[in-house]
């Protein structure tokens, strides 16, 4: 006997070239369009477009993913990608070649508030400001991937290592014909690292285990201040990306002298020192961070400021809370990872802070979520600043102040 309820098969489209109205951008580099009733997440289009695409991926579900081959009709904002790799089949590193500037700025603005608006009911009507230098030779720190003789850079969403000459993004002295040397060994990737000392090379094998072939601890200079990053320590990829982002957390924060400061994924201790000089001597900065090279790099990095302390803790919210036990503070700041702080984590900042808290977010997805969570803990949002780091990706940087909503 049949079953009426059986499912349909699966449909996949992959490899049908599909012609297609694009409508929005999304978060991720790609953009929106609908056919049959399915979306297709577009890559190499902006919106406004008409253009043929050819389906790279289908699961079968409600959408599947494709790869603008040709343009129809062209928006406003495009032009020719200067890569000559950032194209369909071709290095995934970056999403937005195809658009100018001023366009790539505004998708990521109109990005930022569609996440503020469906994940924390907030209407943000910001900018995204530029920061230079860019669009092109900003970046301080690339990892190439190493396939036998290949040295390049990986497909979108792929294994695949696609050979270049020369990544236009990267700062010279972090360029793929630096790396090279370094592939003729058995590896799967090679980093390189700039600072104010010479590059730091490492490789990872292929178990997965990194060795420093060449240079060390990386030096860098911001706000008056030196900070050491150890070998494969991380550090803002953006070579003004810490200036700004220490001069906004500085100015949202605006710690009096004698307060109590909490500074959480801590890192290397750029926020914990410029904190530490707000509330001078008669104040104090506790740092948490998880990892034990950047703890001991903070512990050097602040040695002058007494008053700014550095600790090693898996930032959870049962481990924080066990570590702050009744001990209040006037502000918090946190820049967690890509994947946020949580509700949880959310909910014990909010009922140890007093006054301000300042986080740091590198996804709008996950800031907006984690709004949402301080929202339910009795916190709103205040400010927020965008700041374009990452140019021609779809990656953007936001600082966002909260106070009680009381």
């Amino acid at each position: 006997m049949s079953d009426s309820h059986a499912q349909e098969p699966a449909q996949d489209w992959t490899g049908r070239t599909l012609e297609l109205d694009i409508e929005r951008v999304a978060h991720g580099g790609h953009c929106v369009a609908r056919s049959d009733g399915r979306v297709v997440f577009v890559r190499h289009t902006l919106p406004g477009e008409r253009v043929r695409a050819v389906v790279t991926e289908d699961g079968g579900g409600s959408f599947c993913r494709a790869d603008a081959v040709e343009v129809i009709e062209a928006a406003p904002g495009r032009v020719a990608p200067p890569c000559e790799y950032a194209v369909p089949g071709g290095c995934g590193g970056c999403d937005w070649q195809h658009a100018d500037p001023a366009t790539q700025r505004e998708l990521k603005r109109a990005v930022v508030a569609e996440q503020l608006q469906r994940l924390a009911g907030i209407d943000w009507d910001g900018a995204v400001e530029d920061v230079a230098p860019g669009p092109l030779h900003w970046r301080t720190r690339m990892q190439y991937a190493v396939d036998g003789d290949t040295v390049g850079l990986r497909e979108h969403r792929s294994a695949r290592v696609i050979p270049i000459e020369r990544c236009l993004i990267a700062e010279p002295d972090v360029d793929v014909t630096v790396a090279a040397p370094y592939a003729d060994r058995p590896v799967t990737s090679v980093e390189l690292a700039a600072g104010e000392r010479p590059v730091v090379a490492q490789t990872v094998d292929r178990k997965r285990r990194r060795h420093t072939v060449s240079g060390g601890d990386q030096m860098h200079h911001v706000r008056g201040r030196d900070f050491q990053v150890s070998a494969g320590g991380f550090w803002q990829v953006h070579p003004t990306a810490t200036d700004v982002l220490a001069g906004t957390v500085s100015e949202y924060a605006d710690a009096q002298p004698g307060e109590r400061v909490l500074d959480l994924y801590s890192g290397v201790g750029l926020f914990a020192a410029t904190l530490g000089e707000q509330v001078g001597q008669s104040g104090s900065v506790l740092a948490l961070e998880g990892h034990a090279g950047a703890v001991r790099d903070a512990r050097h990095n602040l040695h002058d400021l007494p008053q700014a302390r550095s600790e090693r803790l898996d930032v959870r919210a049962a481990a924080l809370q066990r570590r702050l036990g009744d001990d209040e503070y006037d502000v918090t700041v946190l820049d967690p990872p890509r994947s946020g702080a949580k509700p949880a984590l959310c909910e014990v900042i909010a009922r140890r802070t007093r006054r301000v808290i300042v986080y740091v977010a590198c996804d709008p997805a996950a800031l907006a979520r984690d709004l949402a969570a301080f929202a339910d803990a009795g916190w709103r949002l205040a400010d927020l600043r965008a700041f374009d780091l990452f140019p021609m990706t779809h990656h953007v940087e936001c600082v966002a102040r909260l106070v009680p909503a009381g």
